[in-house]
């Protein structure tokens, strides 16, 4: 599926490569790279857990790199039961290379380079350069999609607050979904 004007790159409408995930949707299983360049099957390496998803365009922009330290600092206030998954087209020694300047020790990057399974499966391939759109799911201990967001630019901040308090609700509704 391929959606025209859905996000604006530099200024310009882009192309969309996948169906955009919804709050209540099965999050995909999506297998991307680790830093050394395993193949690792996201959602069941964190089964059980909260995991907030961010999509960036490259750990390389400056919002990418805000968004990405955010998250890495904001993680600890969340809890051993949450993962903070960053997905990026950028290579895994790119991304090992970045974190390690920045400093970035509470969030998993992983590259979605390969394949773009993710980006396919969540509808964030941005099929004119090949790279992600910016969006954040949060996805609960059962792997459904409790918060989905889409920016309309890739510039745009997500809506932080929005994203951590999901997953704090998340977090509330237990191991069996019940309110805690």
């Amino acid at each position: 599926m391929e959606c025209a004007g859905l996000v604006q790159v530099g200024g310009q409408p882009a192309t969309v490569i996948g169906a955009d995930v919804h709050p209540g949707d099965r999050a995909p299983e999506f297998t991307a790279h680790t830093q050394e360049w395993q193949l690792l099957p996201a959602l069941a390496a964190t089964h059980g857990m909260v995991r907030i998803i961010a999509a960036v365009p490259s750990l390389d922009t400056p919002v990418c790199d805000l968004e990405t330290r955010t998250f890495n600092k904001r993680a600890a206030e969340l809890g051993p039961d949450v993962r903070i998954l960053v997905v990026s087209t950028d290579l895994p020694y790119a991304q090992k290379r970045w974190c390690g300047s920045a400093g970035v020790d509470q969030v998993t990057t992983l590259s979605d380079h390969m394949t773009a399974e993710f980006g396919l499966r969540y509808g964030c391939l941005i099929k004119e350069r090949r790279i992600l759109r910016r969006a954040t799911f949060v996805v609960d201990r059962h792997d459904r999609i409790v918060y989905a967001a889409y920016t309309a630019k890739l510039g745009d901040e997500p809506e932080y607050e929005a994203i951590l308090d999901a997953a704090r609700r998340a977090l509330d509704a237990g191991p069996r979904g019940e309110q805690g």
